[in-house]
């Protein structure tokens, strides 16, 4: 009896030394645990993650018709780059031609208008007036002359009154035509007055004027391409008609956008909106990339915050949670072409990340 206790005794002891010995070897490989309270060198990350989508630092730029009109010509082709300035598509500019042409047909009769007066009356016109003057002052003589015969006759008593009266009248007459020749003569031979190249002038302006609005408007039926970019969609085709939508805004031909430089604009929870500043790193992953990260920046935050649009397929998700719209600069790709566009498509998902620190 007295062997199985020291027996026992024994084995106590020995399990006493081995949980012992085994206390020190953890102690002597567990790292100290930092309490909370204690401050470190560096600051502790935190991330906030959220949805988002992939879209042009220009945005979509919807290109429209300044004008009704009906389109005959399309340019272009959804994919296709595209310049600035350069002709997408053309509306039928016909009856805007006609009158373009109206315009300046009328603008150049102003100008020559103008120009009579500055110039005065031609040379042919100067002698034709002089001549008609000195025909005029012949006549006169000739009458008067006439005049006095037949005075001299009724004097002697060969004519009768008559006579000498209708050569009166005759002179008189002959007279008004000479004096109505002088006032041609000196018309033609005058200088124009201030106020009739005033008149010509501000009419010639406002053919001017008409000739400018005309041709506005015939430019208006080239539709150009506001910027570099891409044409993402199509929506007319050759033949429909340009006209304003239910909303009163002119209906999209194409929708265009720079894709040179591409940004993440992502929907922050309401929860995270004081964690997120300019300049913060931040990531994005994507489904169809797998574990492949795309680092960026946070380029601008959100004034108001609004209803989500971005939605997952899982039936616990929150729609009516509030959220802050954040856009994320994409980092070039280290890809040799260095464009994020050779990747990526407008409108894809993405998963994102922002480093936080306290």
């Amino acid at each position: 009896m007295r062997r199985a206790l020291l027996i026992t005794a024994g084995f106590c002891l020995t399990g006493l030394a081995i949980w012992g010995l085994r206390g020190r070897i953890i102690r002597s490989v567990e790292p100290a645990i930092v309490p909370p309270t204690v401050s470190t060198a560096e600051s502790v990350r935190r991330l906030v993650s959220a949805s988002g989508r992939i879209e042009p630092v220009s945005e979509e730029v919807a290109v429209s018709a300044e004008m009704a009109g009906r389109v005959v010509e399309l340019l272009v082709e959804e994919g296709e780059s595209v310049k600035r300035g350069a002709i997408l598509a053309r509306l039928d500019a016909a009856e805007h031609r006609a009158r373009f042409d109206s315009t300046v047909a009328l603008k150049r009769q102003r100008e020559a208008e103008l120009l009579r007066l500055r110039n005065g009356a031609r040379s042919q016109e100067r002698r034709e007036a002089l001549a008609l003057r000195d025909e005029a002052r012949a006549v006169v003589d000739n009458m008067k002359l006439e005049y006095d015969r037949r005075k001299a006759l009724f004097s002697t008593g060969d004519i009768a009154r008559e006579e000498v009266e209708r050569a009166e009248r005759q002179l008189a007459v002959a007279r008004a035509r000479y004096d109505a020749s002088i006032e041609r003569h000196s018309l033609i031979e005058a200088t124009a007055r201030a106020e009739d190249i005033a008149r010509a002038e501000a009419e010639l302006a406002v053919a001017a004027a008409s000739v400018t609005a005309a041709r506005i408007v015939l430019e208006r039926t080239a539709i150009r391409a506001p910027l570099d970019g891409v044409v993402l969609r199509r929506h007319l085709r050759v033949g429909e008609l340009v006209s304003s939508g239910p909303t009163g805004q002119p209906v999209p031909i194409f929708t265009i956008a720079d894709l040179s430089r591409l940004r993440v604009r992502a929907e922050i929870d309401e929860l995270d909106v004081a964690k997120i500043a300019l300049d913060q790193p931040a990531w994005i992953t994507i489904d169809a990339y797998g574990k492949r990260q795309f680092n960026g920046r946070v380029a601008r935050v959100g004034k108001v915050l609004g209803r989500k649009t971005l939605r997952s397929d899982s039936p616990a998700e929150k729609n009516d949670t509030k959220i802050l719209e954040t856009l994320i600069n994409l980092d070039p790709l280290d890809d040799s072409s260095g464009n994020a566009s050779v990747i990526f498509q407008v409108g894809l998902r993405v998963n994102v990340f922002i480093d936080t620190r306290l």
